[in-house]
């Protein structure tokens, strides 16, 4: 049976739909993470493109760098997911915008040549200095 998982922005003008297994969640330390959510790190889960499905609203979409989509609520502004042009066939979702974002754990750290030399969450994880593709 396939594993179903869903979640949305924080007004609920949009909800989306997972299938499958979350197991490629990695907490992101880059720059530009962080400045768009207003956090010192943003929790993602990857799968494929196919896996994922929106049940309401379109997102919101900025561009941000030229190779990457950013999806938003156009309401209340929540991040909700991403994809780039060096993996155009899976999609990123925030962790954090799932229902039951308890139930996903982290198994990497990416970007950690600019994480914030005060911030100390899961020490235990390998780090990567980007992000394998």
């Amino acid at each position: 049976m396939t594993q179903v998982h869903e979640g949305g922005c924080h007004c609920g003008g949009l909800r989306y739909r997972l299938r499958g297994a979350l197991t490629d969640v990695a907490h992101c330390h880059c720059t530009i993470c962080r400045r768009v959510s207003g956090a010192p790190v943003v929790t993602w889960v990857t799968l494929a493109l196919g896996d994922f499905q929106w049940l309401n609203e379109e997102a919101q979409c900025y561009v941000a760098p030229a190779s990457c989509r950013r999806y938003f609520c156009g309401r209340c502004g929540a991040h909700v997911a991403l994809v780039t042009e060096h993996s155009p066939q899976s999609i990123d979702v925030t962790v954090a915008t799932l229902d039951r974002p308890e139930d996903v754990r982290p198994n990497r750290h990416i970007w950690v040549g600019t994480r914030l030399p005060w911030l100390h969450l899961d020490e235990d994880l390998p780090g990567e200095l980007g992000e394998r593709l």
